[in-house]
C-alpha cells in the first residue's frame, strides 16, 4: 500500500490501516501533520521501543553534541517541560516529585466524587430523545474530575475543555500556539494564587512536593497541569465513548459491568480500544535497527500502541473483544519509565462512567449508524465528534 492510500485509510479506519502495516510493512515511513516519521506497529518492537533509551523524547538529544546547547526546544514552553517531552535525568527528577502529589491514595479518594459526577450528569439527560454522549457525558465527566483534581474553579472549565481539544486535534499551528499560551497563562495565574492560598487539590500538592529541598518550578507545575488536562481528560473521554460503542454491540460483555468483573472488562477494553493510538514522538539518538529496518540518527519514531495491542503474535484473535482474555502486558498506558502516571485515574473514571451509564439506562442504543458518524482528525485518538444515543427508560435501581 503506497503512502497516500495508507494515510487515506488511516484517517478513515486507523485500526485497519495499522493492521495492514503490521502485517506487510511493520516499520514504515509515513507523513503525519507533524512531519515524516517511522511508524512501528508490531507488539515486540513497540514494547522494546518504549523502553529503549536510544529513543529520546527531546529531539535535541539526537543532535550532535556541539549543536544541542543552541537548539531551541521542539515545543513552546511549558509544553517542552512536560514529562512526555523529557529524558533522564530531568524526567527522573520531575516524575519523582510529581509522584509525591499524584498518589494512589489521592486517586482512590476520588471515587465518591467521580460517582457523584456521573449520577448528576445522567440525571440531567432526557431519556426519550437523542442525546450526544460525547458532549453530554464522555467529555464533561473526566473534565469535572480533572478540574477537581487540579483545583480549577468551576466557572473556568468550559475554557479548559476548548484548550485541551485544540491541543490534541490536528489544528492549524497558530491556533495551537494561541491555545497553548492561553492555557499556560491561566495555569500560571492559578499556581500564583495557590502559593498564597493553598488548598487540598493537586496544584497545591505539586507546589509542596520536594526532594532534598528541591522543588518544582512554576513552569514545571504548569507543564504538569497541562499534561494532566490533555492526557487525563481527552483520552479518557475518547476511551469512554469508544467503549460504549463497543459494548452496544456486545450484550454479554455489558453483563461484566459489576464490581467483581468490571476491572477485567476495563483492561480488555483498554487493549481493544487503545485510548491513544500512538505514543508521543521519540527520536533516534544513534543509528539503530527496529524490526530489521535501519533507522538513522535523528529520525522521528512513532510507536503505535494501538497496533501493538492488536498484534496476533501477542494476543489471540486480537480484533475481537474478549473479557476473559489474559490482558497482562498490553501497552495502552505505555511501558518503561514513561508509562502513564495517570493510569489508575483512567481506570477509575472508565469503570464508574460505564457502570453508571448502563446501570441507569440498560436499554441504551445508538441513534445513528456507524457510517453516519464523523470522526476527529487526530494522530493520537480516533473517536466520533458526536455520538447520538437514545438512553431509554431509566432502571428503577440504576
Amino acid at each position: 500500500m503506497d503512502e497516500q492510500s495508507f494515510m487515506t485509510l488511516y484517517w478513515q479506519d486507523p485500526h485497519r490501516a495499522l493492521g495492514h502495516a503490521r502485517e506487510h510493512t511493520p516499520v514504515r515511513e509515513v507523513t503525519f501533520e507533524t512531519g515524516p516519521t517511522w511508524l512501528v506497529t508490531r507488539y515486540a518492537d513497540v514494547r522494546a521501543g518504549l523502553a529503549d533509551p536510544r529513543l529520546a523524547k527531546d529531539y535535541r538529544a539526537a543532535l550532535p553534541a556541539e549543536e544541542r546547547a543552541a537548539a531551541p526546544p521542539g515545543l513552546p514552553a511549558p509544553m517542552s517541560h512536560m514529562l512526555t517531552s523529557l529524558d533522564p535525568p530531568d524526567h527522573t527528577r520531575l516524575r519523582g516529585l510529581v509522584a509525591q502529589a499524584f498518589t494512589v491514595r489521592r486517586v482512590a479518594e476520588l471515587r465518591p466524587r467521580v460517582e457523584a459526577i456521573a449520577r448528576d450528569l445522567l440525571a440531567g439527560l432526557p431519556s426519550g430523545e437523542p442525546v450526544d454522549l460525547v458532549a453530554d457525558y464522555a467529555i464533561p465527566l473526566p473534565m469535572e474530575v480533572i478540574c477537581a483534581l487540579i483545583g480549577v474553579p468551576e466557572l473556568d472549565r468550559e475554557d479548559f475543555a476548548h484548550w485541551s481539544t485544540v491541543l490534541i486535534d490536528e489544528c492549524p499551528e497558530p491556533e495551537l500556539i494561541r491555545a497553548s499560551a492561553q492555557l499556560a497563562d491561566y495555569l500560571g495565574g492559578l499556581v500564583a494564587l495557590r502559593r498564597e492560598e493553598p488548598d487540598d487539590a493537586l496544584l497545591s500538592g505539586l507546589i509542596e512536593a520536594s526532594d532534598g529541598g528541591e522543588r518544582l518550578s512554576d513552569l514545571e507545575i504548569v507543564a504538569m497541569a497541562m499534561l494532566l488536562l490533555m492526557a487525563g481528560h481527552e483520552t479518557t473521554a475518547v476511551f469512554v465513548t469508544n467503549s460504549v460503542r463497543a459494548l452496544l454491540s456486545d450484550p454479554a460483555a455489558r453483563q461484566r459491568l459489576k464490581p467483581d468483573t468490571a476491572p477485567e472488562l476495563i483492561e480488555e477494553l483498554l487493549r481493544w480500544v487503545s485510548p491513544a493510538l500512538n505514543a508521543s514522538l521519540r527520536f533516534a539518538t544513534e543509528d539503530l535497527e527496529i524490526g530489521g529496518v535501519a533507522i538513522p540518527r535523528g529520525a522521528s519514531v512513532t510507536l503505535s500502541t494501538g497496533a501493538a495491542n492488536r498484534d496476533p503474535d501477542r494476543f489471540a484473535a486480537p480484533d475481537g473483544l474478549d473479557p476473559d482474555r489474559e490482558t497482562a502486558g498490553h501497552v495502552a498506558f505505555g511501558h518503561g519509565i514513561h508509562r502513564c502516571l495517570g493510569a489508575a485515574l483512567v481506570r477509575l473514571e472508565a469503570e464508574v462512567a460505564l457502570t453508571a451509564l448502563f446501570g441507569r439506562f440498560p436499554d441504551l442504543r445508538a441513534a445513528a449508524a456507524e457510517e453516519e458518524l464523523t470522526f476527529r482528525r487526530s494522530v493520537h485518538v480516533h473517536a466520533p465528534r458526536k455520538f447520538p444515543v437514545v438512553l431509554g427508560p431509566p432502571s428503577p435501581g440504576g
